[in-house]
């Protein structure tokens, strides 16, 4: 790792679901970008552990200070020193997100990759947003990862253990730029809604609620996927954010 500390501003775009690590305990991947629009990819973030002026939110700008790791190839990574990491400023008001992220959007992962982006915002186009159950035996696994993660180093307590895997693969059809395609979602929002409406409500309840909100009301005012490809297979890309901005044709051709 590089041994050069650096300090970074910026606006909080990507919470991705809690991932188990043997090194890291819990992390999650978290993403944003600067206000001259470049990506920052924050790793390893360990979201349940950050408390007070830590705790961020999409659309908040973040301070933090890192150092780039010799082992990580995407331009976009930062290690970040989780100790001063904190909220700067109040969150992005919504006429202002158009603005800074309209002229981001690109036509598709091939377009993002062709630029040599490992993150990039696209504007798909006749999304269809659908889930399936998960079986016994898969949500049985996902959660004694979250179990041993727990237990590989002291720094974590009950809280990782304890959480509870989205009972649902939630998913979206979509077309962009390279053409059709089917993305598992990411984004930890959306099953954090999932569980927050479920202990209010009955599944079903739950389910149509989040299809009238993804399938017509975000359709209808404008939505954004920020997408990001692994670094073990950089071909792969994945879904995780599913962001709320309304359309402007001029922005969007810049």
């Amino acid at each position: 790792m590089s041994g050069t500390v650096n300090s970074c501003r910026v606006l909080v775009l990507v919470k991705a679901l809690p991932q188990p690590s043997k090194t890291y305990g819990e992390t999650v991947c978290c993403a944003g970008v600067t206000a001259n629009r470049q990506w920052k990819r924050l790793f390893a973030i360990r979201f349940r552990h950050l408390s007070g002026d830590s705790s961020f939110n999409r659309w908040d700008w973040v301070q933090f200070d890192y150092r780039r790791s010799k082992r990580v190839t995407r331009r976009e990574s930062c290690h970040v020193h989780e100790e001063p990491i904190a909220v700067d400023g109040k969150p992005l008001p919504e006429k202002e997100r158009v603005r800074i992220l309209a002229p981001m959007i690109v036509q598709s992962n091939e377009a993002a990759a062709a630029q040599g982006d490992s993150l990039a915002i696209i504007r798909p186009r006749n999304t269809h947003f659908h889930f399936k159950p998960k079986n016994p035996t898969e949500i049985a696994k996902e959660r004694q990862a979250y179990q041993r993660a727990a237990s590989q180093t002291k720094m974590f307590d009950k809280e990782l253990a304890e959480l509870d895997p989205s009972s649902f693969e939630f998913r979206f059809k979509f077309e962009d730029g390279s053409g059709r395609h089917d993305y598992e979602c990411g984004d930890w929002e959306t099953h954090a809604m999932f569980w927050r409406w479920r202990r209010a409500s009955s599944e079903a309840k739950t389910l149509r609620k989040m299809s009238d909100i993804y399938n017509d009301q975000y359709p209808q005012k404008g939505m954004v996927f920020a997408i990001g490809n692994q670094a073990k297979r950089p071909h792969v890309w994945q879904l995780l954010g599913i962001v709320r901005l309304a359309e402007t044709g001029q922005g969007e051709l810049l």
